[in-house]
Order: C-alpha cells, then sequence, then structure tokens
C-alpha cells in the first residue's frame, strides 16, 4: 500500500511539471495581451490630451516570434489606432540565422503598423550586429532614435521632448550620449520621455530629467512564480526587471516583450505590448 502511494505521488509529480513545461513552451509563449496605463501629469501639453503610445520590446523574432505572431500583434495595434508607437529593442536575436526573406517579411509588418504622429526605434543588444537594422527601419517608417532625440509636435507649438539611448551592453555611452543630447538642447520642455533597452542604467544617470521612462531586456522576468516574482534576470535587468516602478517623480514602465531569449518558456507572463494614454488631468 506505501508502495502504490509513493507511485501515485511520483507520477502526479511528473504529470504536473510536464504540463507547466509544456505550457510554458508552447502555450506561454503566444497569444497577446495589452497592458494599459493612464499617465496623468499636468505637464503634459494640452494638445497631446488623449494621445495614445504603445510601447513594443524584445521581439526576438524566430525565437518563439513567428511571422504570424507577429501579423496578429500588428492587426491588434491598429485597432487600438496609436498616435505614437515606440520599440525598445531587441527586433533580432543573436541565435537566430536570418534569411533575406526574414527581413522583407518584418519590414512589411512593421510598415504596416498604422500611426498618426510617429514611431520610432533604438537597438537592443541583440540587434548591434543586425547590419540591415537601419535600413529596416527606415524603410517601415520608423524613425532612427538611436542616441538622439526629437521634438513631437501635436497640433500647436508645445511639443513632447523624445530621447532614445541604444543598448549599453557592450560599450556603456550613456552619460556620454545624454550630455551630447543636452548640450543640443537649449529649451525645457514641460514634459520628457527616455526609451532605452536596458533598464539598469537608469541609475547612471539623472533620470529626474524625465518624466517617463520606457525600457525593455528584462522580459518582466520571463517565469514569474506567485509571491516570488521573475525567475530569469539577464545583465542589467536585474535591479529593475518588473512592469513598473516610481522613481521619485519620474515613472518607468519596463514591457515584458514579444518574444523570449535563449530560455524559451513563458509562465504566468504572456507576450505583451504597451498601452500609455496621455492626460493632463
Amino acid at each position: 500500500m506505501k508502495l502504490r502511494r509513493w507511485v501515485k505521488i511520483v507520477l502526479i509529480v511528473i504529470i504536473l511539471f510536464t504540463s507547466i513545461f509544456l505550457y510554458s513552451r508552447y502555450l506561454g509563449t503566444k497569444g497577446l495581451k495589452v497592458k494599459e496605463y493612464s499617465i496623468i501629469n499636468s505637464n503634459i501639453p494640452e494638445s497631446f490630451y488623449g494621445i495614445k503610445i504603445i510601447h513594443i520590446s524584445d521581439i526576438h523574432y524566430k525565437v518563439t516570434t513567428t511571422k504570424s505572431d507577429l501579423e496578429k500583434m500588428v492587426n491588434e495595434i491598429n485597432l487600438l489606432k496609436p498616435d505614437i508607437v515606440l520599440i525598445t529593442g531587441d527586433i533580432f536575436d543573436n541565435n537566430i540565422k536570418y534569411s533575406n526573406k526574414d527581413y522583407e517579411d518584418i519590414k512589411k509588418i512593421l510598415k504596416n503598423i498604422d500611426y498618426n504622429i510617429g514611431k520610432y526605434a533604438i537597438k537592443g543588444e541583440e540587434d548591434l550586429n543586425i547590419k540591415k537594422w537601419e535600413s529596416i527601419i527606415n524603410d517601415s517608417d520608423f524613425y532612427n532614435l538611436n542616441d538622439s532625440y526629437k521634438l513631437i509636435y501635436n497640433k500647436s507649438i508645445d511639443p513632447i521632448l523624445l530621447v532614445g539611448i541604444s543598448s549599453n551592453y557592450k560599450n556603456n555611452h550613456i552619460k556620454e550620449t545624454l550630455n551630447n543630447i543636452y548640450s543640443e538642447i537649449k529649451d525645457k520642455y514641460n514634459y520628457s520621455i527616455l526609451i532605452l533597452h536596458e533598464p539598469d542604467f537608469i541609475d547612471k544617470i539623472d533620470y529626474s530629467n524625465f518624466n517617463m521612462i520606457l525600457s525593455g531586456h528584462s522580459h518582466n522576468g520571463q517565469i514569474n512564480l506567485p509571491f516570488i516574482g521573475g525567475l530569469i534576470k539577464d545583465k542589467y535587468s536585474n535591479i529593475y526587471y518588473k512592469e513598473y516602478y516610481k522613481l521619485d517623480k519620474t515613472k518607468l514602465f519596463i514591457s515584458s516583450g514579444i518574444g523570449t531569449n535563449k530560455y524559451k518558456f513563458r509562465l504566468f507572463n504572456k507576450p505583451s505590448i504597451n498601452l500609455y494614454r496621455l492626460r493632463n488631468k
């Protein structure tokens, strides 16, 4: 009787872990969740009231994200009718050998994202070695915001400042880049947004210069367990890896991303995009 009881327990444990494994590998990595946030700040220009920003990150194309997955993502985005679309890196993945057809496919898919004001993108560490990254971004109607800034206007003379920092993974240049940008910006703008890939570099800058910071890289831990949180933490996302942090008056949002890294699993953490609705009251 004792032997039978132990056999049953072992079988139950094996079935449980096998089910979790199969779910996190094949079901947890599919589907798309839209995480919506209301951004209320009196500094937001009146002309930006109600503006919708879509934040995409960490696609890691062809690891677990297929062409069909991307097409479904674009369909969902277009239903939301965004005004601004932002990509915070890792469209590609270093472990995948891409063909010219792959490049053409992703260019066409990204080009199909509708927008009212503009689309902007920066590189993640997985994009650094992709020679066609710039041409793909430009041909898909995205603005290359790597280590630069853009004043975004919407039917008025009062803009939002958008700053982009490319991946610091191989070369920590964030301080120098921001100093160069600050030296060019002569005026003080009421509302500023920073996009960067690896969130842990935030502690190396004066983040109080920005009202909102958008990042990726962490996948929010990719595998999340109740009361424990994210289990997979990459370099430069050990400090900041959750969905949201309030840093004094600065709001930091980290996308959980669309794809996966070398660990092809997601648990309690569906692929997602972020939607931010701006309001000044």
